[in-house]
């Protein structure tokens, strides 16, 4: 009887998954109330020439991912073209939203040097991509050469370049995202991120 209970303790403790993306889902509604977004379907999103406004914060919400994005800036230059591979400079800060506290930023005093490089390629309007070892902050925290799908949903909507003349600026994304997105310990630990991010050509 003892063991029984003891069993029966663990589980009640123990959440399953269906309960912890419920968690997730609940926090990111949570965080969207808070900062007061408002959302825009995809629909939306094209009828608007793939744009949102930021003076109303709005996101977009990409209904087979759950990514939502805000594009801050489209960017300067041109945007990655099919069967291209780039070298792209990355500013970010990486917010846990379950907890409400930052997690990652190369923002920051310490790591104000440190710009994050990964290579990406466009296939035929898909991409993938991977951060350089030695030029990641990303890849230091985390291990790992792989780049969160949800880093890769603005690709095709803005573009990247380096500032060449006054007015130029370069592209910044404002994203929520779930866990099934996001970096490794997001998905191990099915959390939602939310990136404050810049992307610039390298050389």
């Amino acid at each position: 009887m003892l063991v029984a209970a003891v069993l029966a303790t663990s589980c009640n403790d123990t959440e399953t998954y269906a309960e912890q993306k419920d968690k997730e889902r609940s926090a990111i509604n949570r965080y969207i109330a808070d900062e007061g977004i408002n959302v825009i379907s995809e629909q939306t999103f094209i009828a608007n020439g793939y744009q949102t406004n930021v003076a109303r914060n709005e996101f977009v919400l990409f209904g087979s991912t759950g990514v939502y994005m805000q594009i801050v800036r489209e960017g300067c230059g041109e945007k990655l073209k099919s069967g291209e591979t780039a070298t792209v400079l990355c500013r970010f800060d990486e917010y846990n939203i379950m907890t409400d506290s930052l997690i990652l930023s190369n923002r920051v005093l310490t790591y104000s040097s440190q710009v994050d490089k990964m290579s990406v390629k466009n296939t035929s309007g898909t991409f993938k991509a991977s951060f350089i070892k030695g030029s990641s902050l990303m890849y230091a925290r985390y291990q790992s050469a792989a780049v969160p799908s949800g880093w890769l949903v603005p690709f095709s909507y803005i573009k990247v370049g380096r500032p060449e003349k006054e007015g130029d600026e370069i592209a910044r994304v404002k994203l929520i995202v779930p866990h099934t997105q996001g970096q490794q310990y997001a998905a191990e630990n099915v959390y939602p991120c939310f990136y404050d991010i810049s992307y610039e050509r390298g050389r």
